[in-house]
């Protein structure tokens, strides 16, 4: 129980960081009125998308709360599931929104310290991006305490062992509001941001020939709009419930693994260090003028790589503290913790343009259009090997040195620790994904402004780095959902044998409820991107027309001596996305149901299984492939290949509206997807169970 009190600190000294970042940030100076005014019209385009976005979202979470409750009062559930519920969907939301607060107001502050020098301009972006990063784990940890300590005195008079099991199972149900949350905020901004992107890529960039954020262009606003509502709010939001996700699951596998208030502590606790190691090494993040790409990324990297080792060194004492008779669990948070930095080392190999892989696919652009579709997505099929092997390692390293051989409880409850020391050092990592994001809407700034031109290229420099920094947090994301929907498949067995003593669980692969499930659950994923890859389609198309309508119309407007019409593409692309992101969601949370009803729990477990292997190679695949996609246009506007303009570059172009969709809308919901459909299934197993027991 006193463990606790330290997560409790834990989670107030991350919020406390993030408000000093926050302020930080906000003392540095915002540059011309010219550039305050864009910045502005930024944030109330951003607002008044979030706005409508808490509108439509609110309405999904009263019709949930109330088929909660009254699943709660016919006994399928306990009546703090409900409330539960709204705690991890507001909390998810806030984060997120909060974080892209800091980064409509971090913009032109980046561009205007970009104008003084590198380092200062890198400085302010990584600020704002620790905003977001200290918020959510701030957050996070102050929701599972604050619901720890309700829940420990609700249950008070039981005996421990059932005091913790009560706990546990009420808190893992939290993480679908979460879920639920991360995937409307991914779906929706992310439809938001590449419709906007792509309307503007294609009739600027490819049709008319002006350059990338040219202030002529009617949806550039949106696209800056965009970039902050998906990749900010939408990714806070997504992290959050990866972050919460697997702390839940494994608080609840210690339970099965009979660890008892210590074993449920390890989880909170780890989490809890690993803040005031990300907060250690935010500090060490500085570059010098001029530098190269790899000095940029050496800079990122510095304060991540030091997090981690004070977590190794950390961690250590905590599990000999409180588990001192299984240092195999520490075996298992290593595991975790390697197996995130090597996802993001392979993830940065394969996106980055220092790397052959990207380069290989920018000569491609040589050829046309075509090839650099064909090179980018070999380039991402390949991506998904190294990977798939590394979580498969670090599966059963975890599974193994945590006991799994003569107890399976024990191995399961290690594989959930991993999954938790991969996140560990989410508020450093989160930092540097948050950044690009910034330094992207930075450069937009630069450009609509006619700064001066080594400004744009320290912003361009900041902007490429954020591309494989975001990429590498897509991947690091992903590599976390695969762990934690393991320990969330266990949990849902886990929660039927609980309903349901006496029920005849099979299974095997060929019990055929299972082997349907199976196919289901790897049809999912595809089922999903194809629904957001149409959504980002479909709204670009209405923005295309609504750019080229308004060159063509708009009198003086290619000559520089007219103003576009900005609002009208960010009011497309708002109405768009809350239409269009419906669909996708509400597959994510009515498959589990309908199949567990008509297949059973059994089913159930196929899909979970199906969907989580397809669903990981898949969004590795798409978030990989996109992010190369973008450097490879980045590397020729760099001076390769005939540099900006050229055939090559429009070629470049081409391949990057497709990626754009790939790595910003479909591959990271899918992430959201495979952990939503796993908490909707532990809510709604005792429905399923009863259903089947008739």
């Amino acid at each position: 129980m006193y463990a606790m009190y330290y997560v409790a600190i834990g989670s107030l000294a991350a919020l406390a960081f993030a408000a000093c970042m926050f302020f930080r940030v906000k003392k540095e100076p915002g540059g011309s009125k010219e550039m305050l005014g864009i910045s502005s019209a930024v944030q109330k385009g951003a607002n008044a998308y979030l706005r409508r976005q808490y509108k439509g979202v609110g309405i999904f979470f009263a019709v949930v709360f109330v088929i909660l409750m009254g699943m709660a009062i016919c006994g399928f559930m306990s009546f703090f599931t409900p409330f539960a519920f709204l705690t991890g969907g507001f909390f998810s939301g806030l984060s997120g929104f909060i974080g892209m607060r800091t980064a409509t107001m971090a913009n032109c502050r980046t561009a205007q310290g970009a104008s003084e020098s590198l380092n200062k301009g890198l400085r302010v972006a990584f600020s704002a991006g620790s905003v977001m990063g200290f918020t959510v784990v701030g957050l996070g940890l102050f929701d599972l305490t604050v619901w720890y300590f309700i829940l420990n005195m609700a249950f008070g008079a039981l005996p421990e062992g059932e005091r913790i099991a009560q706990i546990t199972a009420n808190m893992l149900t939290f993480g679908m509001g979460a879920s639920s949350m991360a995937l409307f905020a991914r779906v929706g901004g992310g439809i938001f941001t590449k419709a906007a992107d792509v309307g503007a890529d294609l009739v600027g960039k490819v049709e008319a020939g002006i350059p990338e954020d040219d202030p002529r262009n009617p949806a550039v606003i949106a696209d800056n709009v965009g970039d902050n509502v998906g990749d900010v709010a939408g990714m806070g939001a997504d992290l959050y419930e990866s972050y919460v996700g697997s702390i839940v699951s494994t608080s609840a596998l210690a339970v099965a693994a009979g660890y008892g208030v210590k074993g449920v502590a390890v989880p909170m606790m780890l989490a809890a260090l690993g803040v005031i190691a990300s907060i250690a090494g935010t500090f060490f993040v500085n570059t010098k003028e001029d530098a190269t790409q790899k000095n940029l990324l050496t800079a990122l990297r510095t304060g991540t790589y030091i997090s981690a080792v004070l977590v190794v060194l950390a961690a250590f004492f905590a599990i000999r503290i409180l588990l001192p008779g299984h240092m195999g669990v520490y075996a298992a948070i290593l595991s975790g913790l390697a197996a995130g930095v090597a996802i993001g080392a392979i993830t940065e190999y394969y996106t980055s343009d220092s790397y052959p892989p990207t380069r290989k696919l920018a000569a491609s652009s040589e050829t046309g259009g075509a090839t650099v579709i064909i090179s980018g997505l070999s380039l991402g099929m390949m991506s998904t090997v190294a990977p798939v092997i590394i979580v498969g390692i670090s599966v059963l390293v975890s599974y193994f040195c945590a006991g799994g051989k003569g107890d399976f409880n024990a191995g399961l409850y290690g594989v959930g620790v991993s999954a938790v020391g991969m996140l560990s050092t989410l508020g450093i990592t989160l930092a540097t994904d948050a950044y690009g994001p910034v330094a992207d809407n930075a450069g937009g700034i630069a450009e609509m402004t006619h700064m001066p031109g080594d400004v744009r290229r320290k912003t361009d420099a900041l902007d490429s780095l954020g591309n494989t920094t975001a990429a590498t947090g897509k991947g690091f994301a992903i590599g976390s959902a695969a762990l934690t929907a393991l320990a969330l498949i266990a949990s849902y067995i886990d929660k039927v044998r609980q309903i349901a003593p006496g029920l005849d669980l099979d299974l095997s692969i060929t019990n055929p409820p299972v082997l349907i499930g199976l196919f289901i659950g790897g049809m999912l994923p595809f089922l999903f991107a194809s629904l957001t890859m149409e959504a980002v389609g479909e709204a670009a198309q209405s923005i295309v027309v609504e750019v080229r309508r308004q060159f063509k119309e708009i009198a003086g407007l290619m000559e520089g001596k007219a103003e576009p019409d900005y609002s009208a593409c960010v009011d497309m692309c708002t109405k768009s996305a809350q239409r269009l992101m419906v669909a996708p969601a509400m597959v994510a949370v009515a498959v589990p149901v309908a199949v567990g009803l008509l297949l059973g729990p059994q089913g159930v477990a196929g899909l979970l299984a199906g969907n989580t292997v397809t669903g990981f190679v898949l969004a590795v695949m798409m978030s990989n492939a996109g992010g190369a996609w973008d450097n490879a246009k980045k590397y020729i506007e760099g001076g390769a290949y005939g540099g900006k303009g050229s055939p090559q570059h429009k070629a470049a172009v081409i391949g990057d509206t497709v990626g754009d969709p790939f790595k910003d809308t479909s591959g990271p919901s899918i992430n959201i997807l495979i952990k939503l459909t796993s908490m909707v299934s532990i809510v709604f197993a005792g429905l399923v169970v009863a259903v089947h027991l008739l």
